[in-house]
């Protein structure tokens, strides 16, 4: 269980007076349609509000402030239950201003990407931006720095580390043990951090885990799982007691597949999250209010679905001040036109309204991690391949997937080096350490890009943040490289050798300093650019950055080389 705040006895007997009536409420919310996440139904009622608390429903209320909610509909506010700040490309007090008008008023972080690279100070900093934000933003402790072996990270992250920072009042508890490998094979140092942890919530992180596998797993006292792809996968792990978290982020898209277990029945099992979703889906499509209209359009009970969105998200995790419209509860109040369409007009977080002013007051938090790029200057030779006897293997990139395949190409070679074929939608990519640690360079080839010509480079690359660089001709793929080298990070996309786009995110390699309207202008850009270069993917950049992640199947690329994921080794 997470506890709520404590409250004095003097703010109590304010709640008490003020959901009584004896007194006015601060602030009333005036003939709102309550949707019952019981029965489903609706009732007309004002919502009294003291403080940051809901004291009053099914009732008429005086108020010393008031809200006309007229044929608006109220709902809890929406809970992502697994996400990583990073990804939305901005800072956490801009990842606010982007998501709270979408209705998302408790979001569960795992700041495992900028752990990745700066370690307890990447987490510091997130805790620090938690404490100065409007909505409520949780945290679970990073359990993979580094994620394994197979790759160079910036930082490492023992038990000893975690359990330092493990009684702040914004940390839950442990986040997505991805290394499932180590914790099968009963790894000390995995063990270290479940044991210090085995008695607060630990998230999962179990693709195609299945079987006496996934029961071991379980044992471990692993509660949840986001990487679940399909119903038939989901529905075991839910026999055997995993809550399911339903996925819909800018390249994993896991939603379609796994609609039909939203049912009245499995919603207490099951919550929403997104993962990873940048600003320019988020503006595009929405967030959690996109995810609770895709499924409702395909078929899925309008209840339910709610549930998942919020009560059940919140007692999956332990957060049982909310995910409900009642007294006593966090007053997190979505306002909506339409529960269908999810069309999202008004938003309360703690009680205090949505609107631009509501982040002026907010207390600064400083950046860290300038200059976390250290890679040396890079030359066209860096990016050649060695031809290998016989067939070469090629990693697979499945659209809207973070699960790549693994293909044999036969490549054609000169002087030793192995060439793209563009006719296979055969490309180089090649990883860079950047931590300054031991300057590994590793080149392989990916299918599924379409590009024709030019270079793609990314300093996001899931999990170590190491430099990630697809292209087609060598002298694009530097140009792309060194300029992120140059601005301590980003996106960049060169062609004839020459960088036509880019994004800066010099927070740790992974974030703007930008407000996130001007961060979705430039991934406009960077589209555009990629698009021009034959790039197929909708969303190429964080499909780049899944390239270099060695705990998810089944041919990955690291600073080290081709990883085989299910052998958990290098090719």
């Amino acid at each position: 269980m997470t506890d709520a705040p404590r409250a004095t006895a003097p703010t109590l007997a304010r709640r008490i007076a003020q959901g009584r009536g004896d007194e006015p409420a601060d602030l009333v919310i005036r003939g709102a349609r309550l949707f019952d996440l019981v029965t489903g139904e609706l009732t007309q009622t004002d919502i009294a509000l003291c403080g940051d608390t809901i004291v009053g429903t099914h009732g008429r209320y005086e108020g010393k402030a008031e809200f006309d909610a007229a044929g608006l509909i109220a709902v809890p506010g929406f809970i992502d239950t697994h996400l990583h700040v990073e990804s939305s490309l901005v800072t956490p007090l801009e990842f606010e201003r982007c998501v709270l008008p979408h209705g998302v008023t408790t979001a569960i972080c795992d700041p495992h990407e900028i752990a990745n690279v700066l370690g307890a100070e990447g987490i510091r900093y997130f805790l620090a931006c938690a404490e100065a934000m409007r909505m409520d933003l949780r945290m679970q402790l990073s359990s993979c720095v580094p994620a394994t072996h197979l790759e160079t990270a910036g930082a490492r992250l023992d038990a000893a580390d975690l359990i330092a920072l493990m009684n702040h009042p914004k940390v839950i508890g442990l986040a997505e043990f991805m290394n499932f490998p180590g914790l099968l094979a009963r790894d000390p140092a995995c063990l270290a951090k479940l044991e210090a942890f085995s008695h607060r919530h630990i998230d999962g992180h179990a693709p195609l885990v299945r079987g006496m596998d996934l029961n071991g797993y379980l044992a471990a006292g692993i509660r949840t799982d986001h990487e679940t792809t399909t119903e038939d996968e989901a529905r075991e792990k839910l026999e055997k007691g995993m809550a399911i978290l339903i996925r819909e982020g800018s390249v994993s898209k896991d939603l379609h597949a796994l609609i039909p277990l939203i049912t009245r029945d499995a919603s207490p099992f099951l919550a929403f999250c997104t993962d990873d979703r940048n600003p320019l889906d988020i503006a595009e499509e929405g967030h959690l209010d996109h995810m609770i209209r895709t499924a409702i359009a395909h078929g899925a009970d309008v209840l339910a679905t709610y549930r998942v969105a919020t009560l059940s998200a919140a007692r999956n995790f332990g957060l049982f001040d909310r995910g409900f419209i009642g007294p006593g509860k966090r007053a997190d109040i979505v306002l909506l036109d339409d529960l269908a369409s999810c069309s999202v007009r008004e938003v309360f977080a703690g009680g205090m309204l949505v609107e631009e002013t509501l982040f002026k007051g907010r207390k600064a938090v400083a950046a860290v991690g300038h200059g976390s790029v250290k890679s040396r200057a890079l030359t066209a030779e860096d990016f050649r391949v060695k031809a290998r006897e016989g067939q070469t293997p090629v990693i697979g990139v499945v659209p809207d997937r973070i699960i790549t395949e693994r293909l044999a190409m036969t490549l054609t070679s000169r002087d030793g080096q192995a060439l793209p074929d563009l006719a296979q939608d055969a490309i180089r990519v090649t990883v860079i350490e950047r931590h300054g640690k031991n300057g590994g360079i590793a080149s392989g080839f990916v299918h599924g890009f379409g590009m024709q010509r030019g270079a793609i480079a990314s300093s996001v690359g899931h999990d170590s943040h190491n430099l990630c660089v697809v292209g087609v001709d060598e002298a694009s793929m530097a140009a792309a490289a060194n300029r992120l080298i140059a601005t301590g990070g980003g996106f960049a996309v060169a062609e004839d050798g020459i960088v036509v786009a880019e994004l800066a995110l010099p927070v740790a390699g992974l974030m703007s300093e930008q407000p996130f309207e001007a961060v979705r202008f430039a991934l406009e850009e960077l589209r555009h650019a990629a698009t021009g270069l034959g790039v197929v993917l909708a969303e190429p950049f964080l499909q780049v950055a899944f390239l270099t992640l060695p705990v998810i199947p089944h041919l990955k690329i690291t600073d080290k080389g081709l990883v085989d994921v299910a052998a958990f080794d290098f090719v």
